[in-house]
């Protein structure tokens, strides 16, 4: 037997389409069928690789006895959020204005026109933990809505009024390089001295803090932002964390320490820190940072990579119904697989013992197991029964592992991650977009669907800019300027500035919010921002860095508010009020010098600086982008260089070491 849910693309749905539960995937039909039963709406939010969804799903959704429950007094509504992030990012705000906090599984209680009057994450189906059962909660909201229905709607409406305002425009006073300053205070209250990161236990990895960081540390020379880069960096690349064996990174810890993984897959993450990783690796040329950005593409091609191009979307935590239990070792089967000795030697750097089996970690930074043991291990662990993977392909997601494979290809000279980088996103503009009527959000067996939010557009458009940089292929420059006035025409607010998350004629959760705090990944809003304010001064074209002007005014009251919660902004900030530089190179592809130029301008760790390549012979497409290049020549033949700051250009040069020069005193 099967529910609705067996008919829907989601990996998600689909692992409740044989529940008891009489599921219904969201949409009109299901909130009517509220409407006439006047019964409320039971809404639970997940995703595929969620450990506590798979918890609650076994012990409450696969139970009878819940399910006699919701079948009878609810109408039950399932939601992949990475599916419809729009519908998760209302509910998850609601979760936290009511509870104070929010994760998933996320389950809201709705009146019959979605307004919430209950929210919560996990429920078991009987109380432990600390947390009510659901086989006790259940009857108690039924009795609240017969008996006291009124001010459950109350509630409701209350709580959707309160999330309206809170979109109404902010004060945009206050010094900026104020804010940028509490936002790295903020972080440094935050810091963990000991062991890296942010906060205590659970430790989620940080990487848009990390490179904010690398930017304050760039611009002002401070020692304690890069401590605290390098501090985090060191301690999740040695830890429990990341995978030892096959690479990649786990989604957070359950300890301080780094040690104990919370063992599924995300996508975004390997973006994320691959690009954290990468901007360290060009601030402090360490070489640890740049291998450890190799080897999260590595993991990517190697096992998020789909035959088509595009990126997979995650590793799931279980398997075999186990939490870790594909990850995990004991010394028995370190011996089994390596034999006595280099067991011995893995064990020590490891830090495993003979107790219970446990994920690999680095006993220190520097540790390392030499390649064939970890490849005797990988091969060993082959074996194992792997983990579920959610095969579902993602615009924005993808975008951002293309702007990182790209970013990183540059930095390491390699061209292949660079070829990777490429072809997913000519996937995602091609098989995304199938009607030629915009994005789609996801892919899955063949169908493009949900149409694309704001950070699908945004992401793609950073993915773009960092192609360009990497391969100064006009192509990606001129599809990044498409996308961009697309994404402008699509969800730019006309009346009162700023991007929507949504499209105008997309589904409304009561009000177009305009998000701006960073989560998990950093806000679509932000992103935009930084992109038009690099096209700008890629293209010459002021009206792009206006629009990102508009967007860091219409939400400087919440950054004041909140700066570390902003930093992805803050980087944006930094870059409106101390412009970086902005660089031409024009010079015959492959001619003598072009490649020795192009290399000085792409090294080293500029903020807000720009890269442009003019080619004469193929000058007419980049002019078509860039019309203030027209007039910039190679100088008697050579590979030339000009570099420009803040509507100030230097006299242009053609020798590579001078170029250097320029660069560091400009």
């Amino acid at each position: 037997m099967s529910n609705r849910l067996a008919k829907e693309k989601s990996p998600y749905l689909r692992q409740h389409a044989a529940n008891p539960v009489d599921w219904w995937p969201w949409g009109d039909e299901a909130f009517a069928v509220a409407q006439v039963e006047e019964k409320p709406v039971f809404l639970s939010i997940g995703y595929s690789t969620c450990h506590w969804c798979h918890v609650m799903a076994q012990e409450s959704f696969a139970d009878a006895d819940v399910a006699e429950l919701l079948n009878r007094d609810f109408i039950s509504i399932k939601v992949d959020r990475e599916e419809r992030p729009d519908i998760d990012a209302f509910y998850m705000a609601a979760c936290q204005a009511m509870t104070g906090h929010g994760g998933w599984p996320l389950t809201a209680i709705l009146t019959p026109d979605k307004k919430p009057f209950f929210t919560g994450t996990y429920f078991p189906k009987l109380a432990k933990f600390g947390q009510p059962g659901l086989v006790e909660l259940l009857p108690q909201i039924r009795d609240v809505w017969r008996e006291r229905r009124g001010e459950a709607e109350d509630a409701g409406a209350q709580l959707v009024a309160l999330m309206s305002a809170e979109e109404s425009p902010d004060d945009a006073a206050g010094s900026q390089e104020a804010v940028v300053n509490l936002g790295f205070r903020q972080l440094a209250e935050a810091f963990d001295s000991v062991s890296g990161g942010f906060g205590a236990s659970p430790k989620f990895p940080p990487p848009h803090n990390l490179t904010f960081l690398l930017q304050y540390h760039a611009r002002r020379g401070s020692r304690v932002a890069l401590e605290m880069v390098e501090k985090t960096l060191r301690a999740m690349r040695s830890g429990g964390i990341y995978d030892q064996v096959g690479q990649g990174f786990h989604r957070y810890a359950t300890d301080a320490e780094w040690r104990v993984p919370h063992f599924e897959k995300m996508l975004y993450d390997q973006a994320l820190l691959t690009m954290a990783y990468t901007q360290a690796y060009r601030v402090t040329g360490a070489d640890e940072y740049g291998r450890t950005a190799r080897e999260i593409c590595e993991y990517v091609r190697h096992d998020l990579t789909a035959p088509t191009g595009g990126f997979y979307s995650a590793e799931d935590a279980d398997s075999e119904g186990e939490e870790g239990k594909f990850y995990v070792w004991t010394v028995a089967e370190l011996k089994a697989a390596l034999g006595e000795t280099d067991a011995a030697i893995v064990s020590r750097i490891f830090g495993i013992d003979d107790g219970p089996a446990q994920p690999p970690r680095l006993a220190t930074p520097d540790g390392a197991i030499e390649e064939g043991a970890r490849m005797k291990l990988l091969a060993a662990r082959a074996r194992r029964i792997r983990p579920q993977r959610d095969e579902k392909i993602l615009a924005d997601w993808n975008g951002l592992m293309v702007a990182a494979m790209a970013a990183a290809g540059s930095a390491l000279s390699d061209q292949e991650l660079v070829e990777v980088a490429a072809r997913a996103i000519g996937f995602v503009l091609q098989e995304m977009s199938p009607d030629g009527q915009g994005l789609r959000h996801r892919y899955h067996e063949g169908e493009a669907a949900i149409p694309a939010f704001l950070d699908d557009y945004a992401f793609c458009v950073w993915g773009l800019l960092e192609l360009y940089s990497a391969t100064f292929e006009t192509a990606y420059l001129e599809q990044a300027l498409a996308l961009t006035d697309e994404m402008l025409a699509r969800f730019w607010d006309e009346d009162a500035g700023g991007l929507f998350h949504t499209q105008e004629d997309a589904e409304t959760l009561f009000v177009r919010r305009k998000e701006t705090r960073d989560g998990a990944i950093p806000a679509g809003s932000s992103v935009a921002a930084a992109n038009l304010l690099r096209l700008a001064r890629l293209t010459g074209r002021s009206e792009y860095e206006e629009k990102a002007e508009e967007i860091v005014a219409l939400a400087s009251g919440k950054v004041r508010q909140n700066p570390a919660a902003h930093t992805h902004l803050l980087g944006v900030i930094e870059d409106l009020t101390d412009p970086g530089q902005e660089i031409v190179i024009v010079g015959k592809r492959g001619a003598p010098g072009v490649s020795d130029m192009l290399r000085v301008a792409n090294s080293g760790f500029r903020p807000g600086a720009v890269v442009l390549w003019r080619d004469p012979v193929e000058a007419a497409d980049v002019i078509a982008c860039a019309p203030y290049v027209g007039n910039m020549q190679a100088l008697d033949g050579s590979a030339t260089a000009y570099v420009c700051r803040d509507h100030t250009c230097a006299r242009p040069v053609t020798d590579p070491e001078e170029f250097a020069r320029l660069l560091e005193n400009t």
